[in-house]
Protein backbone atom coordinates (compact mmCIF):
# COMPACT_ATOMS: atom_id res chain seq x y z
CA UNK A 1 0.00 0.00 0.00
CA UNK A 2 3.12 2.33 0.91
CA UNK A 3 4.68 1.85 -3.11
CA UNK A 4 1.27 2.22 -4.04
CA UNK A 5 0.21 5.65 -2.43
CA UNK A 6 3.86 6.84 -3.79
CA UNK A 7 3.01 6.16 -7.02
CA UNK A 8 -0.64 7.69 -7.38
CA UNK A 9 0.86 11.57 -7.16
CA UNK A 10 3.12 11.13 -9.70
CA UNK A 11 0.49 9.57 -11.90
CA UNK A 12 -1.50 12.19 -11.59
CA UNK A 13 1.33 15.07 -12.13
CA UNK A 14 1.78 12.88 -15.42
CA UNK A 15 -1.69 13.43 -16.66
CA UNK A 16 -1.78 17.28 -15.90
CA UNK A 17 -0.06 19.90 -18.18
CA UNK A 18 0.97 23.41 -16.58
CA UNK A 19 1.54 26.97 -18.73
CA UNK A 20 2.16 30.34 -17.02
CA UNK A 21 -0.79 32.72 -17.25
CA UNK A 22 0.17 36.19 -16.37
CA UNK A 23 -2.35 38.03 -13.82
CA UNK A 24 -2.41 42.34 -14.48
CA UNK A 25 -4.57 44.94 -13.65
CA UNK A 26 -7.14 43.82 -16.25
CA UNK A 27 -7.79 40.25 -15.55
CA UNK A 28 -10.05 38.60 -13.78
CA UNK A 29 -8.33 37.71 -10.62
CA UNK A 30 -7.62 41.55 -10.50
CA UNK A 31 -3.91 40.68 -9.08
CA UNK A 32 -0.42 41.19 -10.27
CA UNK A 33 1.13 38.09 -9.33
CA UNK A 34 2.62 35.57 -11.75
CA UNK A 35 0.48 32.34 -11.41
CA UNK A 36 1.17 28.77 -13.02
CA UNK A 37 -2.09 27.40 -13.46
CA UNK A 38 -3.11 23.38 -14.57
CA UNK A 39 -4.32 22.67 -17.74
CA UNK A 40 -7.50 19.34 -17.68
CA UNK A 41 -9.13 17.66 -20.38
CA UNK A 42 -12.29 16.67 -19.35
CA UNK A 43 -11.55 13.54 -18.53
CA UNK A 44 -9.25 14.75 -15.82
CA UNK A 45 -11.30 17.14 -14.50
CA UNK A 46 -13.78 14.15 -13.63
CA UNK A 47 -10.99 11.85 -12.46
CA UNK A 48 -9.66 14.87 -9.64
CA UNK A 49 -12.86 15.48 -9.06
CA UNK A 50 -13.44 19.24 -10.43
CA UNK A 51 -16.64 20.79 -10.83
CA UNK A 52 -17.84 24.06 -11.96
CA UNK A 53 -21.09 25.91 -11.54
CA UNK A 54 -22.26 29.47 -12.09
CA UNK A 55 -23.04 31.57 -8.60
CA UNK A 56 -26.69 32.09 -7.60
CA UNK A 57 -27.72 35.55 -6.63
CA UNK A 58 -29.21 35.63 -3.24
CA UNK A 59 -30.17 38.26 -0.44
CA UNK A 60 -29.73 37.20 3.24
CA UNK A 61 -29.68 39.74 6.43
CA UNK A 62 -26.11 40.30 7.94
CA UNK A 63 -25.97 38.64 11.02
CA UNK A 64 -23.86 39.92 14.06
CA UNK A 65 -22.86 37.81 16.95
CA UNK A 66 -23.83 38.94 20.44
CA UNK A 67 -23.42 37.72 24.03
CA UNK A 68 -26.69 37.80 25.79
CA UNK A 69 -27.55 38.23 29.61
CA UNK A 70 -31.32 38.08 31.07
CA UNK A 71 -31.94 40.92 33.00
CA UNK A 72 -33.40 41.11 36.34
CA UNK A 73 -37.19 42.10 36.02
CA UNK A 74 -37.38 43.34 39.65
CA UNK A 75 -34.74 46.25 39.18
CA UNK A 76 -36.89 47.25 36.17
CA UNK A 77 -39.85 47.20 38.22
CA UNK A 78 -37.80 49.20 41.33
CA UNK A 79 -37.02 51.73 38.32
CA UNK A 80 -39.86 52.24 37.43
CA UNK A 81 -41.78 52.12 40.44
CA UNK A 82 -38.90 55.19 42.29
CA UNK A 83 -39.52 56.99 39.28
CA UNK A 84 -43.17 56.91 39.78
CA UNK A 85 -42.75 57.63 43.55
CA UNK A 86 -40.77 60.72 42.80
CA UNK A 87 -43.46 61.66 39.93
CA UNK A 88 -46.29 61.50 42.38
CA UNK A 89 -44.56 63.47 45.40
CA UNK A 90 -43.25 66.29 42.79
CA UNK A 91 -47.61 66.79 41.19
CA UNK A 92 -47.96 66.74 45.16
CA UNK A 93 -45.88 69.47 46.02
CA UNK A 94 -46.62 71.39 43.65
CA UNK A 95 -50.50 70.61 43.95
CA UNK A 96 -49.94 72.39 47.48
CA UNK A 97 -47.87 75.04 46.20
CA UNK A 98 -50.11 76.70 44.07
CA UNK A 99 -53.04 76.10 47.38
CA UNK A 100 -50.50 78.13 49.61
CA UNK A 101 -50.18 80.21 46.85
CA UNK A 102 -54.00 81.50 46.09
CA UNK A 103 -54.38 81.33 50.20
CA UNK A 104 -51.39 83.86 50.83
CA UNK A 105 -52.27 86.23 47.74
CA UNK A 106 -56.43 85.88 49.13
CA UNK A 107 -54.95 87.04 52.68
CA UNK A 108 -56.14 83.96 54.21
CA UNK A 109 -53.62 83.63 56.76
CA UNK A 110 -50.85 81.48 55.43
CA UNK A 111 -47.28 83.20 56.15
CA UNK A 112 -44.47 83.77 53.44
CA UNK A 113 -42.57 81.47 55.75
CA UNK A 114 -44.95 78.79 55.17
CA UNK A 115 -45.25 79.35 51.17
CA UNK A 116 -41.15 79.73 50.58
CA UNK A 117 -41.11 76.05 52.99
CA UNK A 118 -44.05 74.86 50.03
CA UNK A 119 -41.77 76.08 47.51
CA UNK A 120 -38.35 74.44 49.00
CA UNK A 121 -40.18 71.22 49.25
CA UNK A 122 -41.75 71.58 45.81
CA UNK A 123 -37.92 72.64 44.34
CA UNK A 124 -36.72 69.16 46.91
CA UNK A 125 -39.52 66.98 44.58
CA UNK A 126 -38.64 68.04 41.83
CA UNK A 127 -35.50 67.59 41.71
CA UNK A 128 -35.40 63.70 42.69
CA UNK A 129 -38.25 63.43 39.79
CA UNK A 130 -36.01 64.55 37.35
CA UNK A 131 -33.52 62.27 38.99
CA UNK A 132 -35.01 59.32 38.85
CA UNK A 133 -37.13 59.70 35.31
CA UNK A 134 -33.04 60.05 34.20
CA UNK A 135 -31.80 57.36 35.90
CA UNK A 136 -34.92 54.86 34.35
CA UNK A 137 -33.88 56.54 31.04
CA UNK A 138 -30.56 55.38 31.42
CA UNK A 139 -31.04 52.13 32.88
CA UNK A 140 -33.89 51.81 30.49
CA UNK A 141 -33.79 53.84 27.32
CA UNK A 142 -35.59 51.72 24.60
CA UNK A 143 -38.55 51.62 27.11
CA UNK A 144 -38.54 55.23 28.01
CA UNK A 145 -38.89 55.77 24.45
CA UNK A 146 -41.83 54.00 23.92
CA UNK A 147 -44.93 55.12 24.33
CA UNK A 148 -47.16 54.88 27.38
CA UNK A 149 -48.79 51.84 26.73
CA UNK A 150 -46.65 50.14 24.75
CA UNK A 151 -44.06 50.43 28.03
CA UNK A 152 -46.68 49.22 30.26
CA UNK A 153 -47.33 46.32 28.49
CA UNK A 154 -43.94 45.17 27.86
CA UNK A 155 -43.09 46.18 31.68
CA UNK A 156 -46.26 43.77 32.72
CA UNK A 157 -45.07 40.98 30.87
CA UNK A 158 -41.54 40.98 32.05
CA UNK A 159 -43.00 41.68 36.06
CA UNK A 160 -45.49 38.81 35.60
CA UNK A 161 -42.75 36.08 33.54
CA UNK A 162 -44.53 36.50 30.59
CA UNK A 163 -41.46 37.33 28.92
CA UNK A 164 -38.08 38.05 29.76
CA UNK A 165 -35.48 41.15 29.15
CA UNK A 166 -32.43 40.69 27.57
CA UNK A 167 -29.16 42.30 26.81
CA UNK A 168 -27.01 42.13 23.72
CA UNK A 169 -23.35 43.27 23.95
CA UNK A 170 -21.09 43.60 21.19
CA UNK A 171 -17.71 43.18 22.41
CA UNK A 172 -15.01 45.77 20.56
CA UNK A 173 -18.57 48.06 19.47
CA UNK A 174 -19.00 51.18 20.84
CA UNK A 175 -21.65 52.56 17.49
CA UNK A 176 -24.41 49.86 15.76
CA UNK A 177 -25.97 52.47 13.25
CA UNK A 178 -29.52 51.03 12.82
CA UNK A 179 -30.65 48.51 15.06
CA UNK A 180 -31.29 45.35 13.95
CA UNK A 181 -34.50 43.81 12.42
CA UNK A 182 -34.53 40.94 14.32
CA UNK A 183 -32.76 39.11 17.15
CA UNK A 184 -32.38 34.96 17.54
CA UNK A 185 -30.90 33.54 20.69
CA UNK A 186 -29.49 30.37 20.93
CA UNK A 187 -30.36 28.27 24.40
CA UNK A 188 -29.47 24.93 24.12
CA UNK A 189 -29.10 24.50 20.22
CA UNK A 190 -33.27 25.96 19.77
CA UNK A 191 -33.72 28.91 18.42
CA UNK A 192 -35.18 31.22 20.24
CA UNK A 193 -36.41 34.27 18.22
CA UNK A 194 -36.34 37.72 20.16
CA UNK A 195 -37.78 41.67 19.46
CA UNK A 196 -34.76 44.03 19.78
CA UNK A 197 -36.70 47.49 21.36
CA UNK A 198 -33.42 49.57 21.06
CA UNK A 199 -30.02 50.54 21.92
CA UNK A 200 -28.97 51.10 25.36
CA UNK A 201 -27.39 54.05 26.85
CA UNK A 202 -25.43 52.59 29.96
CA UNK A 203 -22.48 50.47 29.43
CA UNK A 204 -20.99 47.78 31.39
CA UNK A 205 -17.73 45.72 32.08
CA UNK A 206 -17.68 44.81 28.77
CA UNK A 207 -17.48 48.61 27.81
CA UNK A 208 -19.46 48.07 24.31
CA UNK A 209 -23.17 48.82 22.91
CA UNK A 210 -25.70 47.19 24.11
CA UNK A 211 -29.32 46.39 22.79
CA UNK A 212 -32.31 45.50 25.00
CA UNK A 213 -34.38 42.35 23.58
CA UNK A 214 -37.65 41.21 24.46
CA UNK A 215 -38.11 37.55 24.04
CA UNK A 216 -41.33 36.51 24.48
CA UNK A 217 -42.67 33.10 25.96
CA UNK A 218 -39.21 32.28 26.59
CA UNK A 219 -38.21 28.72 27.73
CA UNK A 220 -38.50 27.45 31.23
CA UNK A 221 -35.18 27.38 33.25
CA UNK A 222 -33.99 30.48 31.23
CA UNK A 223 -33.68 33.23 34.04
CA UNK A 224 -31.71 36.20 35.64
CA UNK A 225 -28.13 36.03 35.24
CA UNK A 226 -28.09 33.64 31.83
CA UNK A 227 -25.60 34.12 29.57
CA UNK A 228 -26.62 33.08 26.12
CA UNK A 229 -25.15 33.55 22.29
CA UNK A 230 -27.34 35.96 20.35
CA UNK A 231 -27.60 36.57 16.38
CA UNK A 232 -28.26 39.76 15.83
CA UNK A 233 -30.07 40.09 12.03
CA UNK A 234 -29.44 43.19 10.03
CA UNK A 235 -30.68 44.67 7.10
CA UNK A 236 -30.56 41.94 3.94
CA UNK A 237 -27.36 42.19 1.53
CA UNK A 238 -27.43 40.88 -1.77
CA UNK A 239 -24.14 39.08 -3.47
CA UNK A 240 -23.34 35.98 -5.00
CA UNK A 241 -23.82 32.91 -3.70
CA UNK A 242 -20.72 30.18 -3.60
CA UNK A 243 -20.51 26.81 -1.56
CA UNK A 244 -17.68 26.52 1.22
CA UNK A 245 -16.43 24.35 -0.70
CA UNK A 246 -15.26 26.98 -3.53
CA UNK A 247 -13.23 28.91 -0.85
CA UNK A 248 -9.58 29.03 -0.91
CA UNK A 249 -7.54 31.79 1.82
CA UNK A 250 -3.95 33.05 1.93
CA UNK A 251 -2.11 36.22 2.62
CA UNK A 252 -4.15 38.31 0.11
CA UNK A 253 -7.64 37.04 1.22
CA UNK A 254 -10.68 35.09 0.12
CA UNK A 255 -10.60 33.49 -3.76
CA UNK A 256 -11.69 31.28 -5.52
CA UNK A 257 -10.71 29.22 -8.76
CA UNK A 258 -12.89 30.29 -12.30
CA UNK A 259 -12.51 28.47 -15.12
CA UNK A 260 -11.60 30.30 -18.18
CA UNK A 261 -13.12 29.77 -21.39
CA UNK A 262 -11.38 28.10 -23.86
CA UNK A 263 -11.39 29.25 -27.48
CA UNK A 264 -11.46 25.40 -28.76
CA UNK A 265 -13.29 22.32 -27.77
CA UNK A 266 -9.69 20.54 -27.96
CA UNK A 267 -8.25 23.16 -25.49
CA UNK A 268 -7.50 22.06 -22.00
CA UNK A 269 -9.73 23.28 -19.32
CA UNK A 270 -7.22 26.25 -17.39
CA UNK A 271 -8.36 27.97 -14.14
CA UNK A 272 -7.44 31.35 -12.21
CA UNK A 273 -7.58 32.42 -9.18
CA UNK A 274 -10.56 35.49 -8.78
CA UNK A 275 -10.15 37.20 -5.67
CA UNK A 276 -13.70 37.81 -4.07
CA UNK A 277 -15.12 39.71 -0.67
CA UNK A 278 -16.77 37.54 1.94
CA UNK A 279 -19.89 39.09 2.75
CA UNK A 280 -21.49 36.39 5.04
CA UNK A 281 -22.27 32.83 5.86
CA UNK A 282 -25.44 31.69 4.59
CA UNK A 283 -26.86 28.20 4.97
CA UNK A 284 -23.87 26.14 3.49
CA UNK A 285 -22.34 28.85 1.38
CA UNK A 286 -20.94 32.04 1.29
CA UNK A 287 -22.75 35.20 -0.18
CA UNK A 288 -19.65 37.45 -1.53
CA UNK A 289 -18.62 40.16 -4.14
CA UNK A 290 -15.98 39.45 -7.14
CA UNK A 291 -18.08 36.97 -9.31
CA UNK A 292 -20.60 37.06 -11.39
CA UNK A 293 -23.26 35.10 -12.23
CA UNK A 294 -22.41 33.44 -16.03
CA UNK A 295 -18.87 32.86 -14.38
CA UNK A 296 -17.66 29.35 -14.42
CA UNK A 297 -16.57 28.91 -10.61
CA UNK A 298 -15.14 25.65 -9.47
CA UNK A 299 -17.51 24.71 -6.12
CA UNK A 300 -15.64 21.53 -5.94
CA UNK A 301 -11.87 20.04 -6.13
CA UNK A 302 -10.30 23.52 -5.62
CA UNK A 303 -8.40 22.24 -3.27
CA UNK A 304 -6.74 20.02 -5.59
CA UNK A 305 -6.18 22.34 -8.17
CA UNK A 306 -4.28 24.49 -4.75
CA UNK A 307 -2.08 21.93 -4.81
CA UNK A 308 -1.35 21.41 -8.22
CA UNK A 309 -0.75 24.57 -9.26
CA UNK A 310 1.93 24.31 -6.59
CA UNK A 311 3.41 20.93 -8.47
CA UNK A 312 3.10 22.81 -11.65
CA UNK A 313 5.75 25.62 -10.71
CA UNK A 314 8.00 23.42 -9.05
CA UNK A 315 8.14 21.44 -12.33
CA UNK A 316 8.64 24.69 -15.27
CA UNK A 317 11.24 25.51 -12.74
CA UNK A 318 12.82 22.72 -12.86
CA UNK A 319 12.03 22.93 -16.60
CA UNK A 320 13.95 26.15 -16.67
CA UNK A 321 17.20 25.05 -14.83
Amino acid sequence: MTGMRSVLPAACCAMLSFSPIAMGEDDDAGTNRQSLQPGLTSEQQHAVGIVVAHPLTAKAPERIEALGLVLDATTLVSDLGESTAAAAAERSASTELARLHALYDGGAGVSLKMLEAAQAEHAKAQAQADLSAARFALHWSPLAALPAGARQRVIEAAANGHSLLLRADLPGRHTLGANPGKAVLDVDGIRVPGRVLGALRQTTDLQSVGLLIEVPDAPAGLGPGARIRVALLMAEREGMLLPRDALLYDENGAYVYKQLTKKTDAEKARYAPVKVKLLLPYGDGWLVEGVDGDDNIVVRGAGVLWSLQGVGARQNAADDD
